[in-house]
């Protein structure tokens, strides 16, 4: 799995000029990618309200060219999202949940260690905190995706730990758990990269105190648990 790259902690507002594109012949494919690398860093910093205008300036080309790749802003937030969000998830995760020779224990600590190796970078963080800050578009797209891959994974083999055999869909309640666990290991990345908090936060590298800090939460998440449920395995 990718490491956190290493970029310097700075707070939400931070606004460091972006390193301008090279000028050189490429293939418009590598010329399109290198401009959504370059909108996922400016937009990281300067937040999603920031116009097109900017961006090419940030990035030393003309808005001519931005524009013959994406005609709209709405177009190129859409390649952001799925570059970084939905270009992320690893189906290994699905398979891994999805292993029932696992306890719920190990079985989410690994996951959520690998997940935070991969979500857990600056520009992820920021810029999904600048969508929900704004139009919620990137926010409400990944949740999406976390409802249909994820959280009803993790309340299945919450069940499965239990002795549940219910197929019920997470109540409100379990839901919240969820999302607390969720929310907590995310809170990681808000701490380092929005806040600037934690002694750790000079150094971006995912390492054994990190992963130490997720078993944890995942540990209190099962001790939240119900010790005991009305549809037990026979």
């Amino acid at each position: 799995m990718p490491s956190i790259r290493k970029n310097p902690a700075t707070p939400l507002d931070a606004s460091n000029d972006a390193a301008p594109l090279v000028r050189r012949r490429m293939a418009p494919a590598q010329r399109e990618q290198q401009l959504v690398e370059g909108a996922i860093r400016f937009f990281s910093k300067h937040g999603l309200n920031a116009q097109l205008r900017d961006l090419a300036r940030e990035l030393g080309i003309t808005h001519t060219l931005l524009y013959h790749y994406f005609p709209t802003k709405q177009a190129l937030l859409e390649r952001v999202y799925k570059d970084i969000f939905e270009g992320r998830w690893r189906t290994e995760w699905e398979v891994l949940l999805d292993d029932k020779t696992l306890n719920l224990p190990d079985k989410l600590t690994q996951f959520y260690v690998s997940y935070a190796r991969v979500i857990l970078e600056p520009e992820w963080v920021r810029v999904f905190v600048y969508s929900g800050l704004n139009d919620r578009f990137i926010t409400d797209r990944y949740f999406a995706l976390l409802r249909e891959k994820l959280f009803p994974r993790i309340h299945r083999e919450t069940l499965r730990h239990l002795g549940s055999r219910s197929r019920k869909p997470a109540n409100a309640r379990e839901m919240e758990r969820i999302l607390g666990l969720h929310g907590s290991v995310f809170y990681m990345g808000m701490r380092r990269w929005v806040y600037g908090l934690g002694a750790d936060v000079e150094t971006t590298d995912f390492g054994p105190t990190d992963a130490l800090y997720i078993e944890d939460r995942v540990k209190a998440y099962v001790a939240s648990l119900p010790t005991h449920t009305l549809e037990t395995v026979a």
